[in-house]
């Protein structure tokens, strides 16, 4: 699939922040649907799809009662008590790394795997990078008789080979890719060029608010289960009800998309953190690629360059079309940290508060640690998931 990125047209936003972004799937001038002739068919079906499913009260109620009984939701709030007595600040977890395949991954492929079964599809087709939504594809796979193909950069298969393992022993395949920077990006074009011969039988299971509408929106409302839950969770344990902080990390930025769901129509400062050698909203170009208008890192001629991260789900080279429409709005703010600083985060938290969480999550962690913040002030984090697989890198740091 080309990567040649275009100058779009500027629309005009529609309806409510984090709403319905209609049959254009347009989130202000970000969004829509940008893919070969071949696969128009095939977005607008998964598109009426979920919208009669995301309306049936039976499609809810089934994925409700596999998040619970499956899943292990609702995940807890545990406050960071030692850490925020270091930083000053109330800092409170929202315990992602505690579900069951250790990341908010298992959300969205839950519902989208219910949805291809109510498609009549049998495969299922994924990209990964960190493995963790490979991982959650190829559970949902095994768990409703579906089979499973996931995509995977070369790189991140050296780095991520616990979570290969997991893959092949759900029985999914694992496809390792050696084009580019044999990363998260190449997966990701390898498995829509996959997608495009196997429309009649095959649902593509995109990991993150990415690709061409509906996924962006679909993905999102998968995971606003995070942020409903947060909300809830804050209401109880916070005087004021809701945080002066949400921040969680971003790649794509599905964890962030959730949880800033359910604090979008509060007064909580929404933060996403990027990897500094991403950072799709902080350096990126407005274009178009893997099928959807967005913000993408891009040298003069419009080509994409390549992202780094030491965290390997963050290693995109771009970012979810809604997280550029709230961050042009002023309604999130969108910081980056770096990876000495993330791999710090990381070992401070397992000591201080006994979690190791995954160098994804640990981005978010940074920019707290970093200070800053008005003393007092109370702070909600998603960690997205947990460290296991990172305990190889996270070694080799000490």
């Amino acid at each position: 699939m080309a990567e040649l990125l275009i100058r779009p047209r500027r629309e005009v936003q529609r309806g409510p922040l984090m709403g319905d972004p209609g049959a254009l799937g347009r989130f202000g001038e970000y969004g829509g649907r940008y893919v070969p002739e071949s696969l128009i068919g095939a977005c607008r079906e998964v598109e009426d799809a979920f919208r009669e499913a995301w309306a049936d009260p039976a499609f809810r109620g089934q994925l409700d009662r596999l998040l619970t009984t499956y899943a292990g939701r609702p995940t807890p709030l545990t406050p960071a008590l030692r850490l925020s007595a270091e930083l000053g600040v109330t800092v409170l977890l929202k315990r992602e790394d505690l579900t069951h395949t250790g990341s908010h991954k298992i959300n969205n492929v839950l519902g989208q795997a219910l949805l291809a079964k109510r498609m009549g599809r049998t495969h299922l087709i994924a990209e990964t990078g960190a493995g963790q939504h490979g991982v959650a594809t190829a559970t949902a796979a095994a768990l409703f008789g579906l089979s499973a193909t996931v995509y995977m950069g070369a790189k991140d298969i050296e780095r991520q080979e616990l979570n290969v393992f997991r893959m092949r022993m759900l029985g999914a395949e694992v496809v390792p890719v050696h084009t580019g920077a044999r990363t998260l990006k190449d997966a990701t074009s390898e498995a829509m060029r996959a997608w495009v011969g196997a429309v009649a039988t095959a649902h593509y299971c995109m990991g993150s608010v990415l690709g061409p509408a509906p996924y962006p929106w679909m993905v999102r409302e998968f995971q606003r289960v995070i942020g409903d839950e947060a909300r809830r969770q804050c209401a109880t344990e916070l005087r004021a009800a809701v945080p002066d902080y949400v921040v969680a990390c971003v790649g794509g930025g599905s964890n962030a998309a959730g949880t800033f769901a359910g604090f979008v129509d509060t007064p909580a400062r929404l933060i996403g953190v990027e990897a500094d050698g991403g950072a799709g909203a902080t350096r990126g170009r407005l274009g178009v690629l893997h099928g959807v208008r967005s913000l993408f890192l891009q040298d003069d001629d419009g080509q994409v360059t390549e992202a780094h991260s030491v965290a390997a789900g963050l290693d995109y080279p771009g970012i979810g079309p809604e997280h550029v429409h709230l961050r042009d709005l002023g309604r999130a703010r969108y910081v980056t940290v770096t990876d000495d600083e993330v791999v710090a985060a990381a070992h401070h938290l397992a000591r201080s508060e006994g979690i190791i969480a995954a160098l994804e999550s640990a981005h978010a962690l940074a920019w707290v640690m970093r200070g800053g913040l008005p003393a007092g002030s109370t702070v909600l984090v998603t960690l997205s998931g947990r460290g296991d697989k990172d305990l190889a890198t996270l070694r080799e740091s000490l």
